[in-house]
Protein backbone atom coordinates (compact mmCIF):
# COMPACT_ATOMS: atom_id res chain seq x y z
CA UNK A 1 0.00 0.00 0.00
CA UNK A 2 1.36 3.43 -0.72
CA UNK A 3 1.99 6.24 1.68
CA UNK A 4 -0.44 8.61 1.79
CA UNK A 5 0.90 12.40 2.83
CA UNK A 6 0.07 13.10 6.22
CA UNK A 7 -2.53 15.70 7.04
CA UNK A 8 -2.66 18.87 9.66
CA UNK A 9 -6.41 20.02 8.63
CA UNK A 10 -9.67 18.68 8.57
CA UNK A 11 -10.95 17.71 4.58
CA UNK A 12 -13.23 19.83 3.26
CA UNK A 13 -16.95 18.45 2.85
CA UNK A 14 -15.55 18.41 -1.15
CA UNK A 15 -12.16 17.04 -0.20
CA UNK A 16 -14.18 14.16 1.84
CA UNK A 17 -15.95 13.24 -0.84
CA UNK A 18 -13.16 13.17 -2.95
CA UNK A 19 -10.87 10.78 -0.69
CA UNK A 20 -13.78 8.47 -0.23
CA UNK A 21 -14.54 7.39 -3.88
CA UNK A 22 -12.49 4.34 -5.61
CA UNK A 23 -11.63 6.20 -9.23
CA UNK A 24 -8.88 7.87 -8.91
CA UNK A 25 -9.03 12.02 -9.30
CA UNK A 26 -6.73 14.28 -9.39
CA UNK A 27 -6.81 18.41 -10.55
CA UNK A 28 -4.01 20.27 -13.31
CA UNK A 29 -3.60 24.08 -13.89
CA UNK A 30 -3.05 25.34 -17.34
CA UNK A 31 0.71 24.60 -17.37
CA UNK A 32 -0.90 20.49 -16.61
CA UNK A 33 1.19 20.77 -13.22
CA UNK A 34 -0.76 18.38 -10.72
CA UNK A 35 -2.62 20.52 -8.33
CA UNK A 36 -4.57 17.95 -6.53
CA UNK A 37 -4.20 14.00 -5.84
CA UNK A 38 -6.27 11.56 -4.21
CA UNK A 39 -6.60 8.77 -2.28
CA UNK A 40 -7.80 6.05 -4.90
CA UNK A 41 -5.12 8.29 -7.51
CA UNK A 42 -2.33 7.05 -4.90
CA UNK A 43 -3.39 3.07 -4.19
CA UNK A 44 -3.91 3.00 -8.22
CA UNK A 45 -0.29 4.36 -9.72
CA UNK A 46 1.45 3.78 -6.20
CA UNK A 47 2.89 7.41 -6.34
CA UNK A 48 2.04 8.77 -2.70
CA UNK A 49 0.17 12.45 -3.29
CA UNK A 50 3.24 14.51 -2.19
CA UNK A 51 5.17 13.09 -5.04
CA UNK A 52 2.38 13.90 -7.99
CA UNK A 53 1.91 17.56 -6.21
CA UNK A 54 4.15 19.65 -8.48
CA UNK A 55 4.97 17.80 -10.82
CA UNK A 56 3.81 17.70 -14.85
CA UNK A 57 1.29 14.95 -14.85
CA UNK A 58 2.37 12.90 -17.72
CA UNK A 59 5.43 12.50 -15.48
CA UNK A 60 3.61 11.41 -12.68
CA UNK A 61 1.25 8.77 -14.84
CA UNK A 62 3.18 8.01 -17.82
CA UNK A 63 0.27 6.91 -20.07
CA UNK A 64 -0.04 6.10 -23.26
CA UNK A 65 -2.52 8.31 -23.49
CA UNK A 66 0.15 10.92 -22.98
CA UNK A 67 1.40 12.13 -25.97
CA UNK A 68 -2.04 12.06 -28.65
CA UNK A 69 -4.62 10.76 -27.05
CA UNK A 70 -4.82 12.81 -23.59
CA UNK A 71 -8.12 13.26 -22.48
CA UNK A 72 -7.85 16.24 -20.53
CA UNK A 73 -5.96 18.17 -23.33
CA UNK A 74 -9.30 17.08 -25.96
CA UNK A 75 -11.45 18.41 -22.82
CA UNK A 76 -9.65 21.82 -22.54
CA UNK A 77 -9.38 22.54 -26.52
CA UNK A 78 -13.01 20.85 -27.36
CA UNK A 79 -14.64 22.69 -24.30
CA UNK A 80 -16.82 19.30 -23.64
CA UNK A 81 -16.14 16.39 -21.18
CA UNK A 82 -14.45 13.22 -22.54
CA UNK A 83 -16.30 9.94 -20.29
CA UNK A 84 -14.75 7.07 -20.73
CA UNK A 85 -11.80 6.94 -22.87
CA UNK A 86 -9.78 3.69 -22.41
CA UNK A 87 -6.27 3.18 -22.11
CA UNK A 88 -3.09 2.28 -19.79
CA UNK A 89 -0.57 3.65 -16.97
CA UNK A 90 2.64 2.87 -15.58
CA UNK A 91 2.59 2.69 -12.08
CA UNK A 92 5.19 3.09 -9.51
CA UNK A 93 6.78 -0.60 -10.32
CA UNK A 94 6.77 -0.11 -14.01
CA UNK A 95 3.68 -2.46 -14.54
CA UNK A 96 0.95 -1.57 -16.98
CA UNK A 97 -2.16 -0.75 -15.06
CA UNK A 98 -5.53 -0.43 -17.82
CA UNK A 99 -7.90 2.64 -17.15
CA UNK A 100 -11.02 4.12 -17.87
CA UNK A 101 -10.66 7.75 -18.12
CA UNK A 102 -13.07 10.55 -17.95
CA UNK A 103 -11.94 14.31 -18.18
CA UNK A 104 -13.69 17.91 -18.04
CA UNK A 105 -12.08 21.76 -17.69
CA UNK A 106 -12.42 23.35 -14.36
CA UNK A 107 -13.91 27.07 -14.15
CA UNK A 108 -13.44 29.41 -11.88
CA UNK A 109 -16.85 31.93 -10.78
CA UNK A 110 -16.52 33.96 -13.38
CA UNK A 111 -16.31 30.79 -15.92
CA UNK A 112 -12.78 30.93 -17.12
CA UNK A 113 -10.59 27.77 -17.39
CA UNK A 114 -7.86 27.40 -14.84
CA UNK A 115 -6.98 23.84 -15.13
CA UNK A 116 -8.69 20.69 -15.91
CA UNK A 117 -9.71 17.35 -13.54
CA UNK A 118 -9.81 13.64 -14.76
CA UNK A 119 -11.25 10.62 -12.59
CA UNK A 120 -9.70 7.16 -14.00
CA UNK A 121 -10.64 3.78 -12.88
CA UNK A 122 -8.49 0.58 -12.82
CA UNK A 123 -9.60 -2.14 -15.04
CA UNK A 124 -6.96 -4.55 -14.04
CA UNK A 125 -9.88 -6.85 -12.47
CA UNK A 126 -12.23 -6.53 -15.30
CA UNK A 127 -9.22 -7.27 -18.04
CA UNK A 128 -8.32 -9.99 -15.96
CA UNK A 129 -12.00 -11.61 -15.55
CA UNK A 130 -12.24 -10.50 -19.45
CA UNK A 131 -9.23 -12.56 -20.40
CA UNK A 132 -10.60 -15.23 -18.00
CA UNK A 133 -14.12 -15.62 -20.18
CA UNK A 134 -12.06 -15.41 -23.11
CA UNK A 135 -10.05 -18.18 -22.60
CA UNK A 136 -12.86 -20.60 -21.68
CA UNK A 137 -14.77 -19.83 -25.02
CA UNK A 138 -11.94 -19.45 -27.40
CA UNK A 139 -8.79 -21.47 -28.38
CA UNK A 140 -6.82 -20.59 -31.50
CA UNK A 141 -9.51 -20.30 -33.70
CA UNK A 142 -11.83 -22.21 -32.26
CA UNK A 143 -14.46 -20.62 -30.14
CA UNK A 144 -17.24 -22.10 -28.04
CA UNK A 145 -19.65 -22.26 -25.30
CA UNK A 146 -20.52 -25.15 -24.86
CA UNK A 147 -19.31 -28.01 -22.08
CA UNK A 148 -18.68 -30.89 -24.83
CA UNK A 149 -16.21 -28.40 -26.57
CA UNK A 150 -15.35 -27.30 -23.20
CA UNK A 151 -13.40 -30.48 -22.37
CA UNK A 152 -11.32 -30.22 -25.72
CA UNK A 153 -10.34 -26.92 -24.59
CA UNK A 154 -8.94 -28.27 -21.48
CA UNK A 155 -6.89 -30.86 -23.16
CA UNK A 156 -5.53 -29.11 -26.27
CA UNK A 157 -2.66 -27.26 -24.63
CA UNK A 158 -1.04 -30.63 -23.10
CA UNK A 159 -2.06 -32.32 -26.37
CA UNK A 160 -0.40 -29.36 -28.49
CA UNK A 161 2.62 -29.41 -26.32
CA UNK A 162 3.42 -33.19 -26.92
CA UNK A 163 5.05 -34.82 -29.86
CA UNK A 164 2.81 -37.68 -29.79
CA UNK A 165 0.24 -38.81 -32.55
CA UNK A 166 -3.01 -37.18 -32.67
CA UNK A 167 -6.14 -38.67 -34.00
CA UNK A 168 -8.98 -36.24 -34.21
CA UNK A 169 -13.00 -37.67 -34.53
CA UNK A 170 -15.67 -36.46 -36.22
CA UNK A 171 -18.66 -35.75 -38.87
CA UNK A 172 -17.80 -34.13 -41.65
CA UNK A 173 -17.68 -30.67 -41.72
CA UNK A 174 -17.27 -30.37 -37.44
CA UNK A 175 -13.95 -28.39 -37.56
CA UNK A 176 -11.23 -31.33 -37.70
CA UNK A 177 -8.68 -29.45 -39.66
CA UNK A 178 -9.39 -26.32 -37.48
CA UNK A 179 -8.06 -28.36 -34.24
CA UNK A 180 -5.86 -29.59 -36.11
CA UNK A 181 -4.23 -26.02 -37.05
CA UNK A 182 -4.90 -25.16 -33.58
CA UNK A 183 -2.98 -28.05 -32.23
CA UNK A 184 -0.13 -26.64 -34.28
CA UNK A 185 -0.11 -23.15 -33.17
CA UNK A 186 0.12 -23.72 -29.73
CA UNK A 187 3.11 -26.68 -29.92
CA UNK A 188 6.61 -25.64 -30.11
CA UNK A 189 6.76 -26.33 -33.59
CA UNK A 190 4.69 -23.07 -34.43
CA UNK A 191 7.28 -21.25 -36.63
CA UNK A 192 7.26 -24.37 -39.04
CA UNK A 193 5.07 -25.45 -41.52
CA UNK A 194 1.55 -26.32 -41.34
CA UNK A 195 1.17 -29.35 -44.35
CA UNK A 196 -2.51 -30.54 -44.71
CA UNK A 197 -3.31 -33.50 -47.34
CA UNK A 198 -6.63 -34.87 -48.04
CA UNK A 199 -6.33 -38.79 -48.35
CA UNK A 200 -9.57 -39.02 -49.39
CA UNK A 201 -9.52 -36.44 -52.61
CA UNK A 202 -6.51 -38.53 -54.51
CA UNK A 203 -6.44 -41.97 -56.24
CA UNK A 204 -3.55 -44.26 -54.11
CA UNK A 205 -1.13 -44.10 -56.44
CA UNK A 206 -1.57 -39.99 -56.53
CA UNK A 207 -1.17 -39.98 -53.10
CA UNK A 208 1.76 -42.16 -52.66
CA UNK A 209 3.78 -39.82 -54.80
CA UNK A 210 2.02 -36.69 -52.61
CA UNK A 211 2.87 -38.07 -49.34
CA UNK A 212 6.81 -39.34 -49.98
CA UNK A 213 7.71 -37.45 -53.02
CA UNK A 214 9.33 -38.91 -56.19
CA UNK A 215 12.45 -38.90 -57.45
CA UNK A 216 14.07 -37.78 -60.92
CA UNK A 217 13.12 -40.75 -63.40
CA UNK A 218 10.56 -42.82 -61.14
CA UNK A 219 8.09 -43.27 -63.47
CA UNK A 220 6.95 -41.37 -67.12
CA UNK A 221 6.78 -37.35 -66.77
CA UNK A 222 8.92 -37.95 -63.50
CA UNK A 223 12.03 -35.18 -64.92
CA UNK A 224 13.42 -33.97 -61.66
CA UNK A 225 13.23 -34.86 -57.70
CA UNK A 226 10.00 -33.78 -56.17
CA UNK A 227 9.44 -33.77 -52.10
CA UNK A 228 6.60 -35.36 -50.92
CA UNK A 229 4.44 -33.75 -48.02
CA UNK A 230 6.71 -35.56 -45.31
CA UNK A 231 9.59 -33.72 -46.37
CA UNK A 232 7.68 -30.48 -46.35
CA UNK A 233 6.82 -30.82 -43.00
CA UNK A 234 9.84 -30.71 -41.57
CA UNK A 235 10.02 -28.76 -38.39
CA UNK A 236 6.27 -28.70 -38.73
CA UNK A 237 2.56 -30.43 -38.76
CA UNK A 238 1.46 -32.99 -41.39
CA UNK A 239 -2.09 -33.29 -41.03
CA UNK A 240 -3.76 -36.20 -42.71
CA UNK A 241 -7.06 -35.77 -43.01
CA UNK A 242 -9.97 -38.42 -43.91
CA UNK A 243 -7.15 -41.26 -42.97
CA UNK A 244 -10.10 -43.94 -42.73
CA UNK A 245 -10.14 -43.83 -47.19
CA UNK A 246 -5.96 -45.13 -47.18
CA UNK A 247 -5.93 -48.40 -49.07
CA UNK A 248 -4.47 -51.23 -46.93
CA UNK A 249 -1.34 -51.13 -49.52
CA UNK A 250 -0.84 -47.77 -48.28
CA UNK A 251 -1.75 -48.12 -44.88
CA UNK A 252 1.61 -50.82 -44.79
CA UNK A 253 4.01 -47.75 -45.80
CA UNK A 254 2.52 -44.83 -43.44
CA UNK A 255 2.81 -47.70 -40.32
CA UNK A 256 6.54 -48.04 -40.93
CA UNK A 257 6.84 -44.17 -41.20
CA UNK A 258 5.15 -43.68 -37.78
CA UNK A 259 6.80 -46.61 -36.19
CA UNK A 260 10.28 -45.84 -37.61
CA UNK A 261 10.28 -42.48 -39.05
CA UNK A 262 11.70 -42.88 -42.32
CA UNK A 263 10.15 -43.52 -45.47
CA UNK A 264 11.32 -44.08 -49.55
CA UNK A 265 10.23 -41.40 -52.02
CA UNK A 266 9.28 -42.97 -54.95
CA UNK A 267 12.41 -44.70 -56.99
CA UNK A 268 14.56 -44.08 -54.24
CA UNK A 269 17.53 -46.38 -53.67
CA UNK A 270 17.53 -45.38 -49.81
CA UNK A 271 15.12 -44.37 -46.98
CA UNK A 272 14.97 -40.48 -45.91
CA UNK A 273 13.83 -39.39 -41.98
CA UNK A 274 11.08 -37.58 -40.84
CA UNK A 275 10.48 -35.43 -37.87
CA UNK A 276 7.25 -34.13 -38.94
CA UNK A 277 4.16 -33.97 -36.03
CA UNK A 278 1.57 -36.23 -36.99
CA UNK A 279 -2.21 -35.36 -36.46
CA UNK A 280 -4.98 -37.51 -38.62
CA UNK A 281 -8.66 -37.04 -38.73
CA UNK A 282 -11.12 -38.83 -40.30
CA UNK A 283 -15.05 -38.93 -39.88
CA UNK A 284 -15.23 -42.98 -39.89
CA UNK A 285 -15.45 -45.15 -37.47
CA UNK A 286 -11.63 -46.66 -37.71
CA UNK A 287 -12.64 -49.15 -34.57
CA UNK A 288 -15.32 -50.41 -37.10
CA UNK A 289 -13.15 -50.49 -40.15
CA UNK A 290 -10.49 -52.36 -38.20
CA UNK A 291 -13.23 -55.28 -37.19
CA UNK A 292 -13.97 -55.36 -40.94
CA UNK A 293 -10.57 -55.76 -41.78
CA UNK A 294 -10.53 -52.50 -44.04
CA UNK A 295 -7.92 -51.04 -41.92
CA UNK A 296 -5.33 -52.03 -40.20
CA UNK A 297 -5.32 -52.65 -36.11
CA UNK A 298 -1.48 -52.05 -35.83
CA UNK A 299 -2.02 -48.79 -37.72
CA UNK A 300 -5.22 -48.09 -35.74
CA UNK A 301 -3.13 -48.70 -32.33
CA UNK A 302 -0.38 -46.32 -33.74
CA UNK A 303 -2.65 -43.25 -34.62
CA UNK A 304 -4.51 -43.46 -31.65
CA UNK A 305 -2.52 -42.33 -29.33
CA UNK A 306 -4.22 -39.12 -28.56
CA UNK A 307 -7.76 -38.89 -29.28
CA UNK A 308 -9.86 -36.25 -29.51
CA UNK A 309 -13.33 -36.44 -30.42
CA UNK A 310 -15.73 -33.22 -31.97
CA UNK A 311 -19.19 -32.79 -31.43
CA UNK A 312 -21.60 -32.23 -34.32
CA UNK A 313 -23.23 -28.75 -34.46
CA UNK A 314 -26.48 -29.93 -33.59
CA UNK A 315 -25.58 -31.21 -30.26
CA UNK A 316 -23.75 -27.92 -29.33
CA UNK A 317 -26.12 -24.99 -30.50
CA UNK A 318 -25.66 -22.87 -27.98
CA UNK A 319 -22.95 -22.05 -30.19
CA UNK A 320 -24.16 -20.61 -33.06
CA UNK A 321 -24.75 -17.30 -32.32
CA UNK A 322 -20.86 -17.06 -30.94
CA UNK A 323 -19.91 -18.68 -34.75
CA UNK A 324 -21.77 -16.12 -36.68
CA UNK A 325 -20.30 -13.37 -34.97
CA UNK A 326 -16.99 -14.99 -35.68
CA UNK A 327 -18.08 -15.19 -39.32
CA UNK A 328 -19.64 -12.08 -39.76
CA UNK A 329 -16.60 -10.42 -38.21
CA UNK A 330 -14.07 -12.50 -40.48
CA UNK A 331 -16.09 -11.76 -43.87
CA UNK A 332 -16.17 -7.96 -43.23
CA UNK A 333 -13.07 -8.09 -42.48
CA UNK A 334 -11.87 -9.30 -45.77
CA UNK A 335 -14.36 -8.38 -48.10
CA UNK A 336 -14.44 -4.53 -46.30
CA UNK A 337 -18.07 -4.81 -45.82
CA UNK A 338 -20.14 -3.62 -42.47
CA UNK A 339 -22.68 -6.00 -41.98
CA UNK A 340 -23.58 -5.18 -38.31
CA UNK A 341 -25.01 -8.99 -37.20
CA UNK A 342 -27.92 -10.77 -37.63
CA UNK A 343 -31.61 -10.05 -36.54
CA UNK A 344 -33.22 -12.20 -33.35
CA UNK A 345 -35.63 -14.17 -36.29
CA UNK A 346 -33.02 -15.14 -38.52
CA UNK A 347 -30.99 -16.28 -35.82
CA UNK A 348 -34.13 -18.48 -34.05
CA UNK A 349 -34.11 -20.39 -37.89
CA UNK A 350 -30.56 -21.29 -37.96
CA UNK A 351 -30.82 -22.14 -34.19
CA UNK A 352 -33.66 -24.64 -34.99
CA UNK A 353 -32.04 -26.67 -38.22
CA UNK A 354 -30.61 -29.57 -37.22
CA UNK A 355 -26.99 -28.74 -39.19
CA UNK A 356 -26.12 -32.13 -41.24
CA UNK A 357 -23.38 -29.85 -43.10
CA UNK A 358 -22.26 -28.91 -39.09
CA UNK A 359 -20.39 -25.87 -38.62
CA UNK A 360 -19.19 -25.61 -42.65
CA UNK A 361 -22.75 -25.71 -43.51
CA UNK A 362 -23.20 -23.21 -41.07
CA UNK A 363 -20.43 -20.88 -42.69
CA UNK A 364 -21.59 -21.65 -46.17
CA UNK A 365 -24.78 -20.22 -44.63
CA UNK A 366 -23.72 -17.14 -42.95
CA UNK A 367 -21.24 -16.33 -46.10
CA UNK A 368 -24.46 -16.62 -47.99
CA UNK A 369 -26.19 -14.14 -46.42
CA UNK A 370 -23.57 -11.93 -46.31
CA UNK A 371 -23.29 -11.51 -49.69
CA UNK A 372 -26.87 -10.88 -50.03
CA UNK A 373 -26.80 -8.78 -47.03
CA UNK A 374 -24.57 -5.85 -48.11
CA UNK A 375 -25.00 -3.99 -44.92
CA UNK A 376 -26.75 -4.03 -41.65
CA UNK A 377 -28.00 -7.09 -40.20
CA UNK A 378 -28.42 -10.66 -41.75
CA UNK A 379 -32.49 -11.45 -41.47
CA UNK A 380 -34.59 -13.88 -42.76
CA UNK A 381 -35.01 -12.76 -46.24
CA UNK A 382 -31.31 -13.16 -47.02
CA UNK A 383 -31.21 -16.98 -45.75
CA UNK A 384 -31.48 -20.10 -49.00
CA UNK A 385 -35.07 -20.69 -49.67
CA UNK A 386 -34.88 -24.30 -48.93
CA UNK A 387 -33.52 -23.70 -45.64
CA UNK A 388 -36.81 -21.03 -44.29
CA UNK A 389 -38.95 -23.86 -45.70
CA UNK A 390 -37.76 -26.07 -43.16
CA UNK A 391 -39.40 -24.05 -40.17
CA UNK A 392 -41.29 -21.81 -42.24
CA UNK A 393 -41.09 -17.90 -40.95
CA UNK A 394 -40.63 -18.14 -36.89
CA UNK A 395 -42.84 -16.66 -34.59
CA UNK A 396 -41.80 -15.10 -30.86
CA UNK A 397 -43.10 -17.84 -29.01
CA UNK A 398 -40.85 -19.81 -31.61
CA UNK A 399 -38.05 -17.84 -30.90
CA UNK A 400 -38.82 -18.29 -27.20
CA UNK A 401 -39.21 -21.76 -27.14
CA UNK A 402 -35.60 -22.28 -29.21
CA UNK A 403 -34.36 -20.40 -26.44
CA UNK A 404 -35.32 -22.49 -23.75
CA UNK A 405 -34.84 -25.59 -25.68
CA UNK A 406 -30.94 -24.47 -26.08
CA UNK A 407 -31.32 -23.67 -22.44
CA UNK A 408 -32.87 -26.93 -21.01
CA UNK A 409 -30.27 -28.74 -23.14
CA UNK A 410 -26.90 -26.82 -21.11
CA UNK A 411 -28.06 -27.17 -17.85
CA UNK A 412 -28.68 -31.02 -18.31
CA UNK A 413 -25.48 -31.43 -19.51
CA UNK A 414 -23.71 -29.47 -16.81
CA UNK A 415 -25.67 -31.46 -14.44
CA UNK A 416 -24.97 -34.61 -15.79
CA UNK A 417 -21.30 -33.60 -15.93
CA UNK A 418 -21.56 -32.58 -12.16
CA UNK A 419 -23.37 -35.91 -11.25
CA UNK A 420 -26.43 -33.73 -10.55
CA UNK A 421 -24.59 -31.94 -7.82
CA UNK A 422 -26.60 -28.48 -8.17
CA UNK A 423 -24.24 -26.37 -6.25
CA UNK A 424 -21.21 -27.43 -8.84
CA UNK A 425 -23.49 -27.03 -11.40
CA UNK A 426 -24.72 -23.26 -10.80
CA UNK A 427 -20.99 -22.57 -10.17
CA UNK A 428 -20.33 -23.81 -13.54
CA UNK A 429 -22.84 -21.91 -15.96
CA UNK A 430 -21.94 -18.97 -13.98
CA UNK A 431 -25.51 -18.33 -11.87
CA UNK A 432 -26.35 -19.00 -8.25
CA UNK A 433 -28.27 -21.95 -6.61
CA UNK A 434 -31.56 -20.34 -6.49
CA UNK A 435 -31.93 -18.77 -10.10
CA UNK A 436 -30.46 -22.66 -11.25
CA UNK A 437 -33.80 -23.76 -9.08
CA UNK A 438 -36.27 -21.61 -10.79
CA UNK A 439 -34.85 -22.60 -14.26
CA UNK A 440 -34.93 -26.21 -13.40
CA UNK A 441 -38.92 -25.50 -12.31
CA UNK A 442 -39.48 -23.40 -15.37
CA UNK A 443 -37.83 -25.16 -18.16
CA UNK A 444 -39.55 -28.79 -16.86
CA UNK A 445 -36.32 -30.55 -15.83
CA UNK A 446 -36.97 -33.36 -13.64
CA UNK A 447 -33.94 -34.89 -11.58
CA UNK A 448 -32.91 -38.44 -10.61
CA UNK A 449 -34.19 -39.27 -7.17
CA UNK A 450 -32.31 -37.57 -4.25
CA UNK A 451 -31.70 -40.80 -2.66
CA UNK A 452 -29.77 -42.09 -5.71
CA UNK A 453 -27.70 -38.57 -6.79
CA UNK A 454 -26.03 -35.75 -3.97
CA UNK A 455 -29.10 -33.35 -5.23
CA UNK A 456 -28.50 -31.04 -1.86
CA UNK A 457 -24.87 -30.68 -2.03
Amino acid sequence: MPRRASRSTPLTPTEAILESISDGVFTVDLDWVVTSFNRAAEEITGIPRREAIGRICSDVFRSSMCESECALRRSLISGKPVVGQTGYIVDAEGQRIPISVSAAALRDGGGNVIGGAETFRDLSEIEALRHELEGRTRVGDLVSHSPLMRRVFEVLPAVAASPSTVLILGETGTGKEVVARTIHTLSPRRNGPFVAVNCGALPDTLLESELFGYKAGAFTGAAKNKPGRFALATGGTLFLDEIGHVSPALQVRLLRVLQEKVYEPLGATRSERTDARIVVATNADLAALVRTGEFREDLYYRVNVVRIELPPLRRRKEDIPLLVDQFIARFNRVQKRTVTGISPEALSLLMAHDWPGNVRELENIVERAFVLCGEGPIDMEHLPGDFLGHGGVPQSQSMKATRDSVEAQIIRRTLERHGYHRLAAAKDLGIHKSTLFRKLKRLGITLPPRSSTPLDR
